[in-house]
């Protein structure tokens, strides 16, 4: 399989988007929506299509169903450039699809059908990652056939081709097993990027610098902890960064995680510092809701740029 500067596997999703619109409606009510949007979603085809807009070859892993909506998430991960030969084609099951539903001035609803990333597993992920930069592996804990020692002797094996691991999780609901699940695979992941609610259902704790040290002490390399609009806190060897966020106007937050994993890996690969990598993964997440979808407002690299040209992150350290 070719392998781009980076690899991004785990879940790959159909989303269906709306619009914002006035009101739930009530039953047999019909509300209009300016858009409905069928696109790209999922973890690793977002990461995927948002490194490609800033300039960087990505490969998509993953699995899809052997119906029309795994042939048309195919054809938009090539349409984007994203190179989609690590997709799965997996006979007789439906692909992963998620209805999101926008209502103005309230958090996003979700209704989803998990399909074909069900079966998404280790023997997935290419062994000879010769000529990628970066494994990104995002919708751990969803997979129940990606093991904590499969996934870790995954990372392991990455790490000794030079290549660094970056990881984010989701976590469906309330459960006591998280933190037994993650404690192998740590020590062997370089960024772990889970965001504040994550972090807080698989810690049990509410601070979220408390949570980036606590996975810190559990052996990720650099643990960022991401808090949406109050921005995000980096804990390393010798160093805790508090940061802020960019102003953006504000019409759908899907895919802001996403996007901001794409753009702290791309600031990695330009070799940048963790303050630039945090300027740079805040301004591409702060991008991605300018628009409807997972990635349609996300920025290009010159747009990038010049966004951070203009506008400075606030950092302290802690």
């Amino acid at each position: 399989m070719p392998t781009s500067a980076v690899v991004c596997a785990g879940i790959v999703v159909a989303d269906h988007v709306s619009s914002p619109i006035s009101h739930l409606p009530a039953a047999g009510e019909l509300v209009l929506a300016d858009q409905l949007v069928l696109t790209i979603g999922g973890c690793a085809a977002n990461v995927a299509v948002d490194l490609g807009k800033l300039g960087v070859p990505a490969t998509v892993v993953g699995c899809v169903g052997d119906d029309i909506f795994g042939r048309v998430v195919a054809d938009l991960l090539r349409d984007s450039g994203v190179d989609a030969s690590g997709l799965r084609v997996r006979a007789g099951q439906t692909t992963s699809q998620t209805l999101i539903v926008n209502v103005q001035g309230q958090d996003r609803r979700f209704i989803h059908t998990f399909g074909a990333n069900a079966d998404f597993s280790p023997a997935d992920i290419p062994t000879d990652l010769t000529g990628c930069k970066v494994l990104y592996l995002g919708g751990y804990f969803l997979m129940d056939l990606l093991t904590p020692s499969a996934l870790a002797e995954v990372f392991a094996r990455a790490r000794l081709q030079g290549v660094q691991t970056v990881l984010d999780v989701v976590t469906p609901g309330p459960r006591a097993d998280y933190l037994d699940r993650l404690r192998p695979v740590l020590p062997h992941v370089d960024v772990f990027l889970p965001n504040d609610h994550e972090a807080h259902l698989i810690t049990g704790l509410s601070d979220p610098l408390a949570q980036a040290r606590e996975f810190h002490r559990l052996g990720a390399k650099t643990a960022i902890v991401t808090q949406g609009e109050r921005g995000s806190i980096l804990v390393s060897d010798g160093l805790t960064l508090r940061a802020g966020t960019f102003r953006m106007p504000f019409v759908d937050g899907t895919g802001g995680g996403d996007a901001f994993a794409a753009g702290y890996i791309a600031g990695l690969l330009q070799g940048l510092g963790p303050r630039e990598c945090l300027s740079m993964g805040s301004a591409v997440g702060a991008s991605c809701v300018r628009a409807i979808g997972t990635t349609t407002g996300v920025f290009t690299r010159s747009e990038c740029e010049a966004f951070l040209r203009e506008n400075t992150l606030t950092v302290e350290v802690v």
